[in-house]
């Protein structure tokens, strides 16, 4: 059986969901009740937001080598990063570790991909939604991508740190992203919407139709991860 490594913490909400989403989708696939072999280190968020903070990508990359290769050494064949925002160091990341990781950003991609989307959205942290990883990511495959003003920007990056990381989801905070989300679908006419945080998904994944596809960043990870985990 392989083992997968994966660096939690970014937040502790959304690696919780990682780690049941894994069980239960892994168990769904293999119904013979066995489970799959999972290590978890738990990093340090404010850490890790500090130094993207700072624009240190490289001390980032480094911090998070240091992390995985504590995985690899206690017996992962394999890892990943439970956050969007550290896809910001991914490359530099892999070419620092002894085993492979599994892009949520290239899972993401092709899942646009395979629903023949041509524009769509970005929520995330204000790293993820000024990076360049999802709009050179979706070039690749032909889709556009569009991000919210600055002032909505601002607000999402605060409630974010402020809110979600912390579990706190609330009907208002709610309202206000699906309220940005209906202004870019009308405007900027996307046609699906990366929720390129993990916690967004905590708080949007039971909205009912909102005339375009969610893309669920967790979900679409996990199915990567058991798809490895299940492989030969």
């Amino acid at each position: 059986m392989k083992t997968l490594g994966m660096i939690g913490g970014i937040g502790p909400e959304s690696t919780v969901d990682y780690y049941l989403s894994i069980l239960k989708l892994y168990q769904e696939q293999k119904p013979d009740g066995s489970a799959p072999s999972i290590l978890i280190n738990s990093v340090d968020l404010e850490k890790l937001r500090g130094l993207f903070d700072a624009g240190n990508l490289a001390g980032a990359a480094n911090y998070l080598a240091a992390e995985m290769k504590r995985l690899a050494a206690a017996g992962a064949d394999f890892g990943l990063l439970s956050a969007n925002t550290p896809h910001m160091v991914f490359d530099e990341l892999q070419s620092q570790l002894p085993i492979p990781l599994i892009s949520m950003v290239s899972a993401t991609c092709e899942a646009a991909r395979k629903l023949g989307l041509k524009k769509l959205g970005l929520l995330g942290t204000r790293f993820t939604m000024q990076a360049r990883f999802y709009p050179d990511g979706l070039a690749k495959y032909g889709i556009a991508l569009a991000v919210p003003d600055a002032g909505e920007q601002a607000y999402i990056h605060d409630i974010y740190f402020g809110e979600l990381v912390k579990g706190v989801f609330l009907p208002a905070t709610r309202d206000r992203l699906l309220a940005i989300l209906h202004r870019m679908r009308e405007q900027d006419k996307i046609e699906g919407v990366i929720l390129g945080g993990t916690e967004l998904p905590l708080l949007l994944r039971d909205v009912g139709d909102f005339g375009i596809p969610f893309l669920d960043t967790t979900r679409i990870h996990v199915q990567a991860a058991v798809a490895e985990l299940l492989s030969e």
